[in-house]
């Protein structure tokens, strides 16, 4: 008595038969369609399976990875990069001597306002200097001759007022300056004797130069070359 064949071992029977290229060609197309029945379940609201999460690879089991550490000798030998170099000492010696310079500049430049402010609170603009002196000039009257001493537009002048008489004044012109500054120069006067005769002389100092007028009479008039020498003598000793 034969038994009935189902339908599972007609399949497997099938599959032994079909040659492999034909099984594989199915297998495909299992998979295909399962794939369009996933997405017409997504489309449709259906649940979609659920896949199996990927299994980690862990490093248990693994040799052990081994990092090699240098001497600290090594380290302290090792080549430094551009940023961890160091400069030459000449860039320093040029940084500190420019910063010299730059500071020179400065303070000359500092000292040279605060001069001048000095001097205009003194001598004003143009440069001026008075004081007054009795050096035996129409001064019966007991007056003393007053002098002003001016720098005008770089020309040095000495105007003397005898006896404090304006009818009886004196213009006495100095030197010319050419300096781009020396318009701000200031002058000034003193009185000594410095040929010996016991009369006050007139000393007109301006720029460390001293330029000296002999008095005689009732004026002052300028050194002969003559009295140049002995003139030198007594400025140097004085």
């Amino acid at each position: 008595m034969s038994m009935p064949i189902t339908g599972a071992e007609e399949q497997e029977a099938e599959m032994r038969h079909t040659p492999r290229s034909l099984v594989r060609y199915r297998s495909s197309d299992k998979q295909g369609a399962s794939h369009a029945n996933v997405k017409n379940g997504a489309r449709k609201g259906t649940q979609a399976p659920i896949q199996r999460a990927s299994r980690v690879r862990t490093t248990e089991g693994y040799p052990p990875q081994v990092t090699a550490k240098l001497p600290e000798s090594e380290i302290m030998d090792a080549p430094r990069g551009r940023r961890g170099q160091a400069a030459h000492p000449l860039v320093y010696l040029g940084l500190g001597m420019l910063g010299m310079l730059v500071l020179w500049i400065c303070l000359s430049l500092l000292l040279g306002w605060g001069q001048g402010l000095l001097d205009d609170m003194r001598y004003g603009r143009p440069r001026t200097f008075q004081m007054d002196m009795r050096v035996g000039h129409n001064e019966q009257a007991g007056q003393p001759s007053h002098f002003i001493a001016l720098n005008l537009n770089r020309r040095i002048q000495v105007i003397e007022i005898s006896g404090g008489d304006p009818a009886h004044t004196h213009v006495y012109t100095g030197p010319q300056l050419y300096g781009a500054q020396d318009d701000l120069v200031p002058v000034t006067l003193r009185f000594v004797d410095v040929n010996g005769d016991h009369r006050p002389d007139m000393i007109v100092s301006f720029q460390g130069t001293q330029i000296a007028y002999i008095n005689e009479q009732d004026q002052f008039r300028p050194a002969t070359p003559a009295e140049q020498p002995q003139i030198e003598r007594f400025l140097q000793s004085h």
